[in-house]
């Protein structure tokens, strides 16, 4: 009975077969299935951005400006996606930039649905589904959610800038994967109420 009571347990405790240190290091990578767009010439994509590059020059006096990273339209309604870099556990969102979206989804709220996200990143492979990001929706941003820091908290700028900075602590951790089926559950919200 002994006997058995101590294989009971080192089966329990796995003692006869140790976990190896190169299996616990080996991770399965999962892939997410081909991209649905690609750029088929980057040559001419990248000449293209260049291109834009340079329509302001020295002696202008307008400077600056700022893309959509993912517009979706389907039926009418609206998905926004503004992907940022995390550095430091915080990620700038420029002020002008932040204002033009908070007017953009006011907007279109008014004649139609709109959801805004920011998403924050650190390096990753959008290709691994489990793959992890941050996000907060513009109506967190509006209701106070999400503050609205113009200096860092933690003392690493020199007083205010002409940008918001937002912590990864008051975002959502979320997948990749959980992304792309939320972007999914709006196409389908569309679908559904814009008839």
């Amino acid at each position: 009975m002994p006997n058995d009571t101590s294989d009971l347990i080192d089966t329990l405790y796995q003692k006869e077969n140790p976990v190896k240190s190169e299996q616990i290091s080996k991770q399965i990578v999962r892939k997410s299935a081909k991209g649905k767009h690609q750029i088929f010439d980057e040559t001419e994509f990248t000449r293209g951005r260049e291109v834009l590059g340079d329509l302001i020059v020295h002696g202008m006096i307008a400077s600056g400006g700022t893309d959509i990273d993912w517009l979706v339209e389907h039926k009418g309604g609206f998905i926004i996606l503004e992907f940022k870099g995390f550095h430091n556990d915080k990620i700038n969102i420029a002020k002008g930039q932040m204002i033009a979206y908070e007017k953009l989804h006011e907007k279109l709220n008014m004649a139609t649905k709109c959801y805004l996200y920011v998403v924050g990143c650190d390096d990753i492979d959008f290709s691994n589904p489990d793959s992890t990001i941050w996000i907060f929706e513009m109506n967190q941003w509006k209701s106070g959610a999400i503050p609205k820091n113009t200096s860092d908290i933690y003392g690493d700028d020199t007083g205010k800038q002409n940008k918001f900075i937002v912590y990864r602590e008051y975002m959502h951790e979320i997948s990749v994967e959980k992304l792309r089926d939320l972007v999914d559950s709006h196409w389908k919200e569309f679908e559904r109420i814009m008839k």
